[in-house]
């Protein structure tokens, strides 16, 4: 006979459950059983089972469970052996004020427990005797103690009793530890960790029981998802105990391989530039690469270290090395390579870990929505991607050990191979990496690059080549930018061209020392330059203030103020020359050293108005090519944006939605370094309007962190020359990107401080835009009464002002208030007034999304049927207008009419094509109601168990995001699940979804009632 509190509440005879009764009775049971051997008072008894509020004849109550509980324990007794038992093993008696529960020693299991930890703790024992011990106890564990059970005492018990498991798991593996037997540790300990996943003793002691296995890439991705968890919901970063668990893992142990696919099928990255062109010499220094970051490929067939720094002077040929390697290796890295040119040398801005980490996620497959904001943040979720893959990872052009230091992958079986002008010797002591020193070619090395390059010129006139390469300090950039000189002139003997260069570079005012590599560089830079026509030396040296990565024809043109025709030509005559480098198709790189030198040109040569007005031609052509795109992607919504002009030179081709999304990603870069120059006099207004112009894209595709940073520039910018309707516009911006990232507090603040600008300067439409924002977060915290009262007076506002498309989107969303309130025919009004506006005014995206509410509504109402066809007609829009997230809603829709026309397989079908696409896109909140609708299918084809955790999992995810609503559908949908065989634990999850549906004022709150009504 045996009384279970280490899970659920049970009472065992002979290995079978005895019938506890009602959960009142439990809760008694319970009650007494938690303090066996203790007295209990009737007044503690009553306020255990009803939490300090009992009711008047509470009392009479404890009186009648205690009776039933004292039969049930006869009856236990008599069935455990054969008749009346003299001393029963488990025993209710009556004492003065109170009740007492005794047991036999192993007849509780929580005292069992208790004793064996007690013992598993006594230092006199042996170390094996007091594991063995501390084992047993912990397998008296069977789930999450009194899971039926609800009020605050049975949840101070389950919080209590964890903690008692937790510290002696911690003290059973340290003992297996100091054993030397860490084996064992990680079965019981990593369904442990699960249930508790912010325990950082858990988490420590797991590392380092893994870490004694061998397993340290297993230890490495526990510690980056507790750290990860610690920020996310406490905003906490590890503990000391944490920290340095991670600190103690082994660098050199050889980690178990195992796969940590990415959640969704992703191809390889293969980000690698094009490797050079006859590339020459360097087979010293390839082959140390290779013995550094290839397994296997040192003598002992050890690899002593995962980073690997090339550094040498400018122009040695440091990128060309790595990228030339690279290709060269590619096979040793099946996983794919990634690469980013850091730009730690440039004029402009260098790239920022942060956005580097943004570039690598996703490549490797991670959803930007799920790209998380804070830096450290970053690099754990990039780690986390990392764990298991065998991968290489090319930092090219780094400043500093700081630059880099978030783009070491955590994992062993990655390699890193970075480049740099520093000597990174903070990554040489801190991190061990392997430095390759680069230094300028031998002469034979020197002449071979030349013969490659030029001929066999260089064999008949060998000592003039000799001589033009110690011009170029030997150096690979300068020599390839010569040799191109020599071949543009092929009548003229190559020592005239030798004395032109050293005449040039006698005469040129360059660095102070002659003996400084650089100025060779220069002076070749210079004799090439020099021999440039007007217009490419022109571009060339505006190209030296372009603050982006690359560049492409149209924006050259308009930095030039030339047209597409001859810039194009004066790109690839500049190609040509080595001043710049082809990297994507029809777009143009320079190197860093190529960039100073330019843009030292234009500052000597161009007045600064000039320099100026490139910029501001720049920055025209840039706001009218977004604009232009986001007429082709959201051509309803062309009144919400600033009205822009078409710029002179003409923009790419940007017919359909394809080209206008494939220039908004190659030109991304370039938007978010132009709208950074707010600090700068000029593009303060085109910051506001390139923010506003691209709000829409950031908000449908997931570029999240991009949004920030241009918004929050813009929104200085504004601020910054005292525009206060800019200021109120960029607020919608910034508001609606926080809200989609689940900030709501934030995304309140910035609406609020928005209104008060709107109302302050009487800008009503704006005053309308925010008003129904703050309507869809009212919405979203289930305040529906609020977001109804917003969405009236944004209606009201928009009207006044003649404000249609704006009108319908709030009578759109001002629909779907009313029909959770249950104002059904209200509801019906606003969708078909919603509608007649959106086929006015020609927009297929509100009418979709009118369609969809419409279908929701009249669903609802009992007519699945007419839904469906609303369903259909709004996914064909959808799919039309390569709206993803609008796709995901329809499927998600049209898969709940199917299940009510009991075509549930269907049904089933159309939620897990939804389910995968908000999935792939990031939207939590379609997630959890796809998993919802599932699992609804899922009860239907009668396949309860994958019902039951579609709910489980849907309900997860609401209570993370704070979804009441889909929280309470999730509890319903269980109880259907659970009615046939748990009724009382059926009951329990309707009332949790009562409690959600009252606390939202939701009428659906009286259909609850009726189910637990019925019974």
């Amino acid at each position: 006979m045996k009384l279970l509190l280490l899970g659920p509440l049970e009472l065992r005879v002979a290995g079978t459950g005895m019938d506890l009764g009602q959960p009142r009775r439990q809760a008694v049971l319970a009650a007494l059983a938690a303090d066996t051997g203790r007295p209990v008072t009737l007044e503690t008894l009553v306020d255990r089972v009803w939490d300090g509020d009992p009711p008047d004849a509470a009392r009479s109550v404890v009186y009648s469970h205690i009776s039933r509980l004292r039969r049930l324990l006869d009856e236990a007794a008599v069935r455990e052996g054969g008749g009346a038992a003299a001393r029963p093993p488990i025993r209710l008696g009556k004492i003065s004020g109170g009740y007492l529960l005794e047991a036999d020693d192993d007849a509780v299991d929580l005292a069992r427990f208790r004793s064996l930890v007690a013992r598993g703790r006594e230092p006199l024992y042996p170390d094996a005797e007091r594991a063995g011990h501390l084992e047993e106890a912990l397998r008296l564990w069977r789930g999450a103690p009194l899971p039926g059970l609800s009020g605050a005492w049975a949840e101070r018990m389950r919080t209590a009793w964890n903690q008692e498991r937790i510290e002696a798991a911690v003290a059973w593996a340290q003992t297996c530890l100091r054993q030397g037997g860490p084996e064992r540790v990680p079965e019981l300990l990593r369904p442990l960790l699960a249930d508790h996943p912010l325990s950082e003793q858990l988490a420590a002691i797991l590392m380092r029981s893994l870490a004694a296995v061998g397993s340290t890439t297993d230890a490495l991705h526990v510690y980056t998802r507790i750290r990860q968890q610690l920020a996310d919901e406490l905003d906490l970063p590890p503990g000391p105990e944490l920290r340095s668990a991670y600190e103690e893992l082994p660098s050199g142990t050889a980690a178990r391989k195992r796969q940590a696919p990415p959640p969704r099928a992703v191809p390889a990255p293969a980000q690698l530039p094009m490797d050079v062109s006859n590339f020459t010499g360097r087979d010293a220094q390839l082959a140390d690469l290779t013995r550094a970051l290839i397994p296997g490929a040192g003598a002992n067939g050890a690899t002593a270290a995962v980073v690997s720094a090339v550094s040498g002077t400018a122009g040695v040929g440091k990128t060309a090395l790595a990228v030339h390697w690279a290709h060269r290796s590619r096979h040793a890295f099946p996983d794919g390579q990634l690469y980013v040119d850091l730009r730690g040398y440039d004029p402009q801005r260098p790239v920022s870990a942060a956005q580097a980490l943004t570039g690598f996620l996703t490549a490797l497959g991670v959803l930007r929505q799920e790209i998380p904001l804070r830096l450290e943040d970053r690099a754990a979720r990039y780690r986390t991607a990392l764990d298991g893959r065998r991968l290489l990872v090319v930092l090219d052009n780094a400043a500093s050990a700081a630059q880099v230091r978030h783009l070491l992958p955590g994992s062993p079986d990655c390699r890193t191979l970075i480049t740099s002008r520093d000597s990174l010797g903070a990554l040489v002591s801190v991190n061990g990496a392997h430095r390759v020193v680069l230094d300028a070619f031998s002469g034979t090395d020197s002449l071979a690059l030349l013969r490659a390059l030029i001929g066999e010129r260089i064999d008949a006139e060998r000592s003039a080549a000799a001589d033009l390469a110690d011009q170029c300090a030997r150096l690979p950039l300068a020599l390839r930018v010569a040799a191109e000189l020599v071949l543009s002139r092929p009548a003229e003997p190559l020592a005239r061209l030798v004395a032109e260069l050293h005449d040039h570079q006698r005469r040129l005012d360059l660095l102070d020392s002659g003996d400084d590599p650089r100025a060779a560089v220069r002076a070749v830079f210079s004799w090439s330059y020099a021999r440039l026509a007007e217009l490419p030396a022109r571009l060339f040296r505006l190209l030296g203030l372009y603050p982006g990565p690359d560049t492409d024809a149209h924006a050259a043109a308009a930095l030039a103020g030339e047209s597409v025709e001859a810039v194009r030509r004066a790109l690839d005559l500049l190609a040509r020359a080595h001043l710049l480098n082809r990297t994507a198709a029809g777009r143009y790189g320079m190197h860093d050293l190529l960039r100073v030198y330019a843009a030292e040109l234009a500052a000597g040569h161009d007045p600064a108005a000039e320099r100026e007005a490139a910029l501001t031609r720049l920055l025209d052509h840039c706001l009218a090519a977004s604009a232009a795109a986001m007429d082709v992607l959201y051509p309803a919504e062309r009144h919400l944006r600033p009205a822009v002009e078409r710029t002179g030179t003409g923009l790419p081709p940007l017919r359909t939605a394809d080209e206008a999304r494939a220039w908004l990603a190659a030109a991304q870069s370039t938007l978010v370094a132009l709208c950074s120059r707010t600090e700068e006099p000029g593009p303060s207004g085109h910051t506001v309007r390139i923010a506003t112009t691209l709000h829409r894209h950031y908000e449908r595709s997931g570029h999240y962190t991009d949004a920030l940073t241009v918004h929050t520039h813009a929104l200085r910018a504004a601020r910054s020359v005292g525009d206060v309707r800019g200021e109120a516009d960029v607020l919608v911006c910034l508001g609606a990107v926080h809200r989609r990232l689940g900030d709501y507090d934030s995304a309140q603040q910035l609406h609020d401080i928005a209104l008060a600008l709107c109302r302050r300067i009487g800008y009503a439409a704006g005053e309308a835009r925010h008003l129904t924002n703050v309507g869809v977060l009212h919405e979203l915290r289930g305040r529906y009464r609020e977001a109804a009262e917003q969405h009236e007076r944004a209606v009201a506002l928009f009207r006044s002002v003649g404000d249609a498309p704006g009108e319908a989107d709030v009578l759109n969303n001002l629909g779907i208030v009313l029909e959770l309130l249950e104002d059904f025919e209200a509801s019906v009004e606003r969708y078909e007034r919603a509608l007649e506006l959106y086929r006015a005014v020609d927009h297929p995206l509100g009418e979709a999304s009118a369609l969809g509410n419409l279908g929701i509504l009249v669903a609802r109402l009992g007519d699945h049927a007419a839904a469906a066809r609303h369903f259909e007609r709004a996914l064909t829009l959808f799919r039309r207008l390569a709206n993803a997230a609008g796709t995901g809603h329809a499927l998600s829709n049209l898969g709940n009419a199917l299940s009510g026309l009991g075509r549930h397989e269907e049904a089933a079908g159309r939620q897990r094509e939804a389910l995968d696409l908000f999935r792939r896109i990031g939207e939590r909140y379609g997630e959890t109601g796809a998993l919802n609708g599932l699992g609804e299918a899922l009860l239907g084809l009668g396949r309860a168990a994958e019902a039951l955790a579609a709910h489980a999992e849907a309900l997860e995810i609401a209570r993370e995001i704070d979804e009441q609503e889909e929280q309470a559908r999730a509890h319903v949908g269980a109880a259907a699940v659970l009615r046939g065989g748990e009724p009382e634990e059926a009951d329990a999850r309707l009332r949790e979804a009562l409690d959600l549906y009252e606390a939202l004022g939701s009428p659906r709150a009286e259909e609850v009632r009726g189910m637990l009504d019925a019974g």
